[in-house]
């Protein structure tokens, strides 16, 4: 039986780090909180005493000073590089949260000092904190993919609007929704599940077209709606329709192959079924105008309620450091793909053109940076989170 103790600190007290993380790692056995950081020391301080542990203020001492084996990074996602590359020069394992970063070049700066650190500490585990992964409907939608029922994929549409936030959400700190801050709007924040899903289940494209909304409805300076299309090398084609403003929302995903529909909304999954591809047979009919019989087939999802789904991923990094074995939801060499659907959408918004992929990273930063230098947005009034604000609604469908 392994007794060991895992030493974990989290990095980043807000709503997420201080309202989840913190909550669920109390449940676990053999882990043991060994401090929490936040740049607000009112917030570290109130979080150590609840939880009667240390604080740290900045994340250069925490990593020095205190003595961990892990941490979860839950700050702004600019920071999320910096943080991680200094965790991994002394050995410290890493648990991000999603996205790995803002932009690509950050993404792979990671990764490489990921990769170096492995040459001193070979055991070092990265992982991303991808929990829709875990979600059934997700999982089944995955398994019938890459089973081949569908046979050749020619269309994927997903239109994902159950992601709204309001004003006073946008207000609830000055990072938040901005350029310098925060590096995007709905793709940086709220859809880089929705882009790893994407990806997890079809790959990445070869081409990109996107048409983002800067502050259409809210009073912010980044995206608040985006529609984008994609072309695989597979000939298939993939839409996605996203917003922070819709009400109500829809989380609706359509595949098409040549065998049938499979569709996945309101919680259920439904497959009409072909009696031939449909691409067999349109070349074979001696009809101009003639529909097949479908079979219309709902499929049965297991949905037992299982444990929270942070708490899932972070027990599946817990034991791979505990045991040396098992597979992480989400490793972090993962973590670049979405930000290909990110960057490439945004770059194709900014650039008017129609984007190959792989693009060149180093304009996309180019352009982000310029954006945030010469921003001349402020914030009207920033409004605290509570911090007992119940954050299971931010999390869109528990598809």
């Amino acid at each position: 039986m392994n007794t060991k103790t895992l030493n974990v600190g989290i990095i980043g007290l807000g709503a997420i780090g201080g309202g989840t993380h913190l909550k669920y790692l109390q449940s676990l056995d053999q882990v043991k909180l060994a401090g929490v950081c936040d740049l607000v020391k009112e917030k570290a301080d109130s979080m150590a005493e609840q939880y009667k542990t240390d604080a740290y203020y900045n994340y250069q001492d925490f990593l020095e000073q205190a003595d961990l084996d892990a941490i979860i990074i839950a700050v702004p996602h600019f920071d999320h590089p910096a943080i991680a590359i200094e965790a991994f020069k002394r050995g410290i394992h890493v648990l991000c949260e999603k996205p790995i970063a803002v932009h690509l070049n950050d993404a792979n700066r990671m990764l490489a000092a990921y990769e170096s650190a492995k040459l001193q500490y070979p055991e070092l585990v990265f992982g991303l904190m991808f929990q829709e992964r875990t979600l059934p409907y997700y999982r089944k939608v995955k398994e019938i993919v890459e089973s081949g029922e569908l046979g050749r994929l020619t269309r994927a549409t997903w239109i994902h609007t159950e992601w709204f936030r309001s004003q006073t959400y946008y207000d609830s700190g000055d990072w938040r929704a901005t350029w310098a801050g925060e590096g995007g709007g709905i793709l940086t924040n709220q859809c880089p599940h929705t882009l790893d899903m994407y990806q997890w289940l079809f790959g990445l494209p070869n081409l990109i077209s996107g048409h983002a909304h800067i502050g259409k409805y809210h009073d912010i300076e980044v995206e608040d709606e985006v529609t984008a299309y994609f072309e695989h090398d597979n000939g298939m084609i993939g839409h996605l329709i996203v917003t922070t403003a819709e009400l109500p929302g829809t989380n609706r995903m359509e595949i098409i192959g040549e065998n049938g529909k499979l569709v996945l909304e309101e919680g259920r999954l439904v497959f009409t079924k072909n009696p031939i591809s449909m691409l067999k047979y349109s070349n074979e009919t001696d009809q101009r105008f003639s529909d097949m019989k479908s079979e219309r087939i709902e499929i049965e999802v297991e949905t037992v309620q299982e444990q929270n789904a942070h708490l899932y991923v972070a027990s599946r990094f817990f034991n791979r450091l505990l045991t040396g074995a098992g597979q992480l939801v989400a490793e972090g060499w993962e973590g670049p793909s979405s930000l290909v659907l990110a960057n490439g959408i945004m770059l194709s918004s900014f650039t008017g053109q129609t984007i190959t992929v792989p693009f060149d990273t180093d304009m996309f930063e180019a352009k982000l940076k310029d954006l945030a230098a010469n921003s001349k947005f402020v914030k009207k009034q920033v409004k605290p989170v509570p911090q007992d604000e119940d954050m299971s609604k931010s999390f869109g469908s528990k598809a």
